[in-house]
């Protein structure tokens, strides 16, 4: 069973089991080679040449062999840990509801996009999406088709970023974010109408009755050097016109 690494008494208690298993590995090894080499008879005569011979021999090979199988397994457990931090730094960048990215994921991959557009001379196109009514949904309807209603949008969002190349997340409570490089301003306008569209036809059922769901949505394109907290901060606040003006629109604001 393996040792729980936590604190330098565990550091201790791993290194002495090590050390350990390495000391009985070499007698036993060293044993079987002394009975293969000189039998058991513990008078026979040997030379001085056969044990320097045997010694120089054993002390290599049961070094290597050793070794070896020590450091092949310290490299299964650190492939453990490798695996066990790649979980991790996924599971703190996902939203467990909808699988897309939360915040800080998304935040994260927004920015390494934004930065390859502005390496190529790219424009950008910042989206934020907000399911209207949402609240009055949870209210009405309780909470576990609220989580239907969130989990279908995502999907449309996710296939929107499966076939468009964009960053998808969801940014907190009913909102969601994309980003999308190398767009024009008429073609991010389509992409969002296209989002509205898709999430208006989606079938979501309150038991065997329809649910209908329509967002709204707010964007901005610009062009380098970005900054993806103040692009987010002019999507917002073309969403609040979406809002505003009836919701289940897209609305567009430009970056200064």
């Amino acid at each position: 069973m393996p040792i729980p690494i936590e604190t330098q008494r565990d550091v201790l208690r791993y290194t002495g089991r090590r050390v350990l298993t390495a000391a009985l590995l070499a007698v036993l090894m060293l044993t079987a080679m002394l009975l293969v080499r000189f039998g058991d008879d513990l008078r026979a005569p040997i030379t001085v040449g056969e044990v320097f011979d045997f010694d120089l021999f054993a002390g290599v090979f049961i070094s290597v062999t050793v070794c070896a199988l020590l450091t092949y397994r310290s490299g299964l457990l650190m492939m453990e840990l490798t695996r066990a931090r790649r979980e991790l730094a996924s599971i703190s960048q996902t939203d467990q509801l909808t699988g897309l990215f939360n915040r800080r994921g998304f935040n994260e991959a927004a920015t390494n996009s934004l930065q390859v557009a502005m390496r190529d001379g790219a424009a950008a196109a910042v989206f934020m999406c907000d399911i209207d009514h949402f609240k009055s949904i949870n209210d009405r309807f309780g909470h576990e088709i609220g989580d239907h209603v969130l989990a279908a949008v995502a999907d449309v969002l996710r296939q929107f970023a499966v076939r468009h190349g964009a960053v998808t997340g969801r940014y907190g409570g009913e909102e969601f974010a994309a980003v999308m490089v190398g767009v024009s301003h008429a073609y991010a306008a389509r992409c969002a109408d296209d989002i509205r569209r898709a999430c208006r036809e989606a079938t979501i059922l309150d038991g065997k009755i329809p649910l209908p769901v329509t967002i709204s949505i707010g964007f901005t394109v610009a062009t380098g050097p970005f900054d993806l907290p103040s692009l987010m901060r002019i999507a917002d606040s073309a969403l609040y016109s979406a809002k505003r003006d009836g919701r289940d629109r897209v609305v567009q604001a430009r970056a200064a």
